[in-house]
């Protein structure tokens, strides 16, 4: 595990299973239709029971079904997970990184970190987003996910505590050394 801290504020990496998580809110990765998939969105929903997809139901459409636009995030109930609330956002599939690949990750994570802020949460944890079957280089994502939260928590926010949880080895390091370079830390 790797932690950051400023203050009460703390920022840390590590390995495990966001569905166990006991926190205010965990962020899905999710596709725009709120409409579950593969990955971390399918054990998340897996977890969470049906009750979670009548709370993305209860999401209103902003066009032709999209409830999440890519870069956006939206929070629901969390169903039968220990956490309070889902805040379900679409990062970006990797095409090359040529398509504002980068810009739509970085959004996700502003957007739920704020989204997180505006309710009063103190408490988040982020799955890597895109870094699955959307297919995002891990080494090209850490850095960009671990500075949108450090630029967040630098600032005046109601978060005190944000973990960035990983599924493989692979992935905590790639985020450890990014939180590292760009933490001032080393690793």
């Amino acid at each position: 595990m790797k932690l950051w801290t400023q203050g009460t504020k703390r920022f840390e990496i590590t390995q495990g299973d966001i569905t166990k998580e006991n926190l205010d809110a965990i962020v899905n990765a999710a596709n725009e239709y709120l409409a579950g998939g593969g990955g971390v969105d399918r054990a998340i929903h897996r977890a969470a029971g049906p009750s979670l997809v009548d709370a993305c139901r209860k999401v209103k459409p902003r066009r032709d079904g999209v409830r999440c636009p890519l870069g956006t995030a939206v929070l629901t109930e969390s169903g039968n997970l220990p956490c309070r609330h889902i805040i379900h956002t679409v990062g970006p599939v990797w095409e090359g990184g040529r398509s504002g690949e980068a810009e739509h990750l970085r959004n996700a994570h502003k957007s739920s970190l704020e989204l997180a802020a505006k309710h009063g949460l103190t408490s988040l944890a982020f799955p890597a987003i895109s870094c699955g079957i959307f297919r995002y280089p891990v080494h090209e994502a850490a850095p960009i996910a671990v500075k949108a939260i450090l630029d967040h928590l630098r600032g005046e926010t109601s978060l005190t505590v944000v973990k960035y949880m990983v599924f493989t080895e692979k992935h905590r390091f790639k985020f450890e050394s990014a939180l590292g370079r760009l933490s001032g830390q080393g690793l």
